[in-house]
């Protein structure tokens, strides 16, 4: 797997029950992505797999997501140049299969790296998320992704 530290980032977690389940996750001292012990945590359906991503919804989706899918790669990553140019082919492959499986006409895709405190992120395992946002929601708001320490 990966080095010494935590596998998650308490700090960067946004909701109470996100944060209970990365609370176990930290005692536990796994990967909460890693394939052997993403349904432990993970309690969305497998979308669609391949060789190099998981493709499943979030478990805990952006405020203002119609759809908010997480690709997430099978082997324990936590850099983009860790990647091969064939498992970035692949995402792209998941991610067109959404938008056409789901019908979605716009959105954005994130994608953090590296140490939680710069990339914002709460797992360290590399992920990448495509998302919808639900303009026609009566309390809509643009969707924000952070990047960055969250400031105490």
């Amino acid at each position: 797997m990966a080095n010494e530290k935590a596998f998650v980032n308490l700090d960067n977690a946004r909701l109470d029950e996100q944060r209970a389940v990365m609370n176990i996750i930290v005692e536990d001292g796994v990967c909460p992505f890693c394939p052997e012990y993403l349904a432990r945590y993970h309690k969305k359906p497998i979308l669609r797999e391949g060789e190099f991503w998981i493709l499943t919804d979030n478990q805990w989706p952006y405020e203002h997501t119609k759809n908010h899918l997480l690709a997430i790669t099978k082997n324990h990553v936590e850099a983009i140049d860790e990647l091969s140019p064939e498992a970035y082919a692949e995402l792209m492959e998941h991610f067109r299969w959404a938008i056409k499986e789901r019908n979605i006409t716009g959105g954005g895709i994130a994608m953090r790296f590296g140490e939680p405190e710069k990339s914002g992120g709460t797992v360290r395992h590399l992920h990448a998320q495509l998302i919808e946002p639900d303009i026609e929601s009566p309390d809509y708001e643009p969707v924000r992704v952070k990047i960055g320490k969250s400031k105490k």
